[in-house]
């Protein structure tokens, strides 16, 4: 919660409060034909769908996409979209080379999962001089190709190398890494009995928790707050309402407790009615979610220690960034 909007949001918002179309300068403003941009265009589908999808009755799409950034938080946001749409089930994904590395291989008759992977090239000198002979040349993107990927219920063969052990229910160390990572940016945090009946308010700069509250939901409300003092201290708090804000905050805390295994429940379709289908919004928005996300999800991963890096190639290859 916002210092600003002393009580939660949890009723569906009016109409006064969608968000304004009023900045001019968002990258999924107007129509972009595929042509100009092809990652703009996968995203703009994919939201396209998700509001379709509401406007049925069907809101658990947009579970399904939260869910996938807390699962590919390694892959870039138009991707994340992509394998949500064509395959909302998917938990790990890679190439067909990849899984072959690892000894598993593709099922036969498998349809793949469509994404862009980056190309890179090397342009020559605008002065047309030659390099100097320990000159490198600096790759620089070129644009994007279609790709696919399968997930792991896709292929069989040898058992993966296990991951994190799984979280249900418990937070474990993530707490005390999260109240780090807020103390490495300056961000204070105290225990305060006058916010009740809220659980957490953030007041930029600092942040207060109500006492009383189990591990995995005080954990759960830290999150919420932090997103508030990453996204909302700045430039995005003048074109947001307060609607916007505190559900923004919350679906990067459904994000970040799923990710760690946490019983986060379903979202409301109330999100996407905030933006009266307007799918430049709502795609903005959601990306803010994402990289916010990956920001905190990263803070909370254990130091990496020489045994695990031994072991990251395989980790690696399961999670491709495209």
């Amino acid at each position: 919660m916002s210092i600003t909007n002393s009580a939660a949001t949890h009723h569906a918002p009016h109409r006064k409060n969608a968000a304004q179309p009023i900045r001019s300068d968002s990258p999924y403003q107007g129509r972009t034909a595929q042509k100009d941009n092809p990652t703009q265009a996968i995203i703009r589908q994919a939201v396209d769908f998700l509001i379709q999808q509401v406007q049925e009755g069907k809101s658990e799409t947009l579970t399904v996409y939260l869910a996938a950034m807390s699962r590919f938080r390694n892959y870039s946001f138009g991707n994340i979209l992509a394998i949500a749409r064509q395959r909302p089930t998917a938990t790990r994904v890679a190439g067909y080379g990849a899984w072959k590395e690892l000894g598993r291989f593709v099922k036969r008759g498998e349809k793949g999962i469509q994404i862009l992977a980056p190309m890179t090239g090397y342009r020559r000198r605008k002065d047309g001089a030659e390099r100097e002979n320990d000159e490198k040349p600096h790759p620089v993107l070129i644009g994007f190709r279609a790709v696919h990927v399968f997930d792991v219920s896709q292929t069989e063969g040898a058992d993966l190398p296990e991951f994190e052990i799984a979280v249900t229910g418990e937070v474990g160390d993530y707490r005390d890494r999260l109240r780090n990572f807020l103390a490495e940016r300056a961000i204070e945090l105290v225990y305060s009995e006058n916010i009740a009946p809220a659980f957490g308010v953030s007041y930029g700069g600092k942040i207060a928790l109500l006492h009383g509250q189990s591990q995995a939901q005080e954990f759960v409300t830290l999150v919420h707050e932090a997103a508030h003092e990453l996204l909302h201290r700045a430039e995005r708090r003048t074109f947001t309402t307060p609607t916007v804000r505190e559900t923004e905050a919350e679906a990067v805390a459904f994000v970040v407790g799923q990710a760690i295994g946490l019983e986060m429940g379903t979202t409301s379709s109330d999100y996407i009615q905030m933006y009266s289908g307007n799918a430049a919004l709502l795609a903005e928005s959601l990306e803010v979610i994402q990289r916010t996300s990956a920001v905190i999800l990263s803070a909370l991963q254990p130091p990496v220690s020489n045994e695990t890096q031994s072991t990251a190639p395989a980790t690696d290859a399961l999670e491709e960034v495209a």
